[in-house]
C-alpha cells in the first residue's frame, strides 16, 4: 500500500490533527496521500505541497487503502461510501469506545508501518440494504423499524416471501447484520455473533410479549416489513444516520447487499480479543474486587 486516502470527519475533536500526524508518518515512509477538498486547508501549509485533493468518492482513483480518522459513527459514514469501491477501510479512534476503529492514536506510527508493509488482514464485513419508496438505502450496523414522536407501540410485520416471520409488537425491530451485533442489538437483549457468520438478527425493542426474543436468520432470506401505525409514527433508520419515515400502506424490502465493506485489522487480534479489550467480555470479575482493594 503506497497511495493512502485520508477520510476526516472535522466534528470530532482530534480527527483533522491525528490526519495531519498521519500523513507525516506516511510522506516519511514513502508513501503518498490524498484529502478531501474540504479537508485540505486546515493541513499545515509544508504538507499541502505533497498531499493531493479528491473527493472522497473519487478516492478509489488515487488510493489503495483509506484510513478513517474519527470514532465508529465516522466508520459508517465510510463504510456506505466505499462499498461500492475496493478500498480496505482502517478506523483510528480518536473518541470514545472505538469498536469498529480499533486503530488507537497512539499507535499510529507502528500501526502506519504495518499497513505499508503488508502486516494487516482484511476482512469482508456484510452490507444490508432496504429498499424504500424508490430509494436504496445501505447499512452497516443495522436498519431499525421505530415509533416516531409517539408513546403508542406500533406493529412490525416481517416476512420472507409469502410466509410470515413474526409480528412484533413493540417500540421497534432492529434487523442486524454480524457486525451490528455489538451494537444497538446488543443493547436491546441481542446476541454477540461472530463477524464471519453468514446471518441476521431480528431483535425486538421493547416488546409488549417477553415471549418476542431475538431471532438469527439466514441472510440469504429477502424480508418484506410492514409497519401498523397511524400517520407518521414510525420511521426506518439506517445506522442511526439515516432516517425515512413509514407510513402504514409501506412495504419495505431488507436483503444483503451485493457489495460488501472491506475492513482492515491488525494482523494478529482476533474479534474475540476484541470483545475481551473494548466490551470487558468474559473478564473475570474478581480482578476488578483486587484491583479495588489494592487501590483501598
Amino acid at each position: 500500500m503506497k497511495s493512502i486516502g485520508l477520510y476526516v470527519n472535522p466534528d470530532r475533536s482530534g480527527s483533522v490533527q491525528s490526519a495531519i500526524n498521519a500523513a507525516e508518518i506516511l510522506i516519511d515512509l514513502g508513501a503518498e496521500c490524498c484529502v478531501e477538498p474540504s479537508i485540505f486547508p486546515l493541513f499545515p501549509a509544508h504538507l499541502q505541497v505533497l498531499v493531493q485533493q479528491f473527493q472522497a468518492i473519487d478516492f478509489e482513483r488515487f488510493a489503495d487503502l483509506v484510513i478513517a480518522f474519527g470514532g465508529d459513527g465516522t466508520m459508517l459514514t465510510a463504510a456506505r461510501l466505499f462499498s461500492g469501491s475496493d478500498l480496505p477501510i482502517m478506523g483510528v479512534n480518536v473518541g470514545r469506545l472505538g469498536f469498529l476503529a480499533e486503530f488507537n492514536v497512539d499507535e499510529l506510527p507502528r500501526a502506519l508501518q504495518d499497513v505499508l508493509s503488508g502486516n494487516y488482514r482484511i476482512v469482508d464485513r456484510t452490507l444490508l440494504e432496504a429498499h424504500v419508496h424508490g430509494k436504496i438505502i445501505h447499512a452497516f450496523n443495522e436498519i431499525v423499524f421505530e415509533k416516531r414522536d409517539s408513546s403508542r407501540l406500533i406493529t412490525t410485520h416481517i416476512a420472507h416471501q409469502q410466509y410470515l416471520i413474526a409480528s412484533y409488537r413493540a417500540d421497534g425491530v432492529i434487523i442486524a447484520t454480524p457486525t451490528g451485533s455489538t451494537a444497538y442489538s446488543l443493547s436491546c437483549g441481542g446476541p454477540l455473533i461472530t463477524p464471519s457468520s453468514s446471518v441476521l438478527c431480528i431483535t425486538p425493542i421493547s416488546p409488549h410479549s417477553l415471549t418476542m426474543r431475538p431471532l438469527i436468520i439466514p441472510d440469504t432470506l429477502e424480508l418484506t416489513v410492514k409497519v401498523d401505525s397511524s400517520g407518521s409514527e414510525a420511521r426506518l433508520v439506517a445506522d442511526g444516520q439515516i432516517e425515512i419515515p413509514i407510513g402504514k400502506n409501506d412495504q419495505v424490502l431488507i436483503k444483503r447487499s451485493a457489495t460488501q465493506v472491506k475492513i482492515v485489522k491488525h494482523a494478529e487480534s482476533t474479534f474475540f480479543d476484541l470483545l475481551r479489550n473494548k466490551l470487558l467480555w468474559s473478564v473475570d470479575p474478581t480482578a476488578f474486587d483486587q484491583s479495588s482493594e489494592v487501590h483501598n
